[in-house]
């Protein structure tokens, strides 16, 4: 007995790609996600999150064998020890992350070979308004810019239609972009 194995294209499963699509057609109630983050302080600035646990597909999700660890602090000018990146740039990796993923997805599905994804962001900061000594300021990026770097088997054109679906499709983009509404709860002791 033979087994075919499944058409990969940049590393993405192309038929589970659009089988999942078929689904979410079929049934758009399994579109519906949860996706949850813990996060504890250590010290100082220094503070951890796991992620592991969520909900999809209509039920608890209980796939991933180990949680994931994300460290986060401040650079020394601003009080901290590196004990991670801040979390300005864990924003900037979250944004670079999923329009990379959201790039990939889209190339596989358009049929376009990618050789290779680079992207550089910047996130322009004035600190005034996040550390209180002015309200003239807001306390997050004032600006954002992406640059992407993209080679693949398409003609440029191609390529740059790769890169704006991409940004129509990224959901951090649009969370960025758009904002989105955030409850805040407190229980004191």
């Amino acid at each position: 007995m033979s087994t075919t194995a499944r058409p990969l294209r940049n590393g993405v499963d192309t038929e589970q790609l659009f089988g999942t699509l078929d689904a979410i057609k079929a049934d758009p109630s399994i579109a519906r996600f949860q996706f949850r983050a813990k996060n504890r302080w250590i010290d100082g600035a220094h503070n951890r999150t796991t992620i592991r646990d969520f909900y999809a597909a209509n039920q608890e999700d209980t796939s991933r064998a180990e949680e994931f660890v994300i460290d986060a602090g401040e650079p020394a000018i601003l009080l901290g020890a590196d004990t991670g990146a801040n979390p300005a740039e864990h924003l900037l990796h979250a944004l670079a992350a999923c329009l990379t993923t959201s790039l990939v997805y889209v190339a596989a599905a358009r049929g376009v070979h990618l050789t290779e994804v680079e992207s550089t962001l910047e996130g322009d900061m004035n600190v005034q308004g996040a550390l209180g000594i002015s309200d003239d300021y807001r306390n997050g990026f004032e600006q954002i810019r992406v640059s992407f770097r993209v080679q693949g088997d398409a003609p440029e054109e191609k390529l740059r239609e790769v890169v704006a679906r991409a940004q129509q499709r990224s959901a951090v983009f649009d969370m960025v972009r758009n904002g989105v509404p955030v409850t805040v709860d407190a229980a004191t002791a």
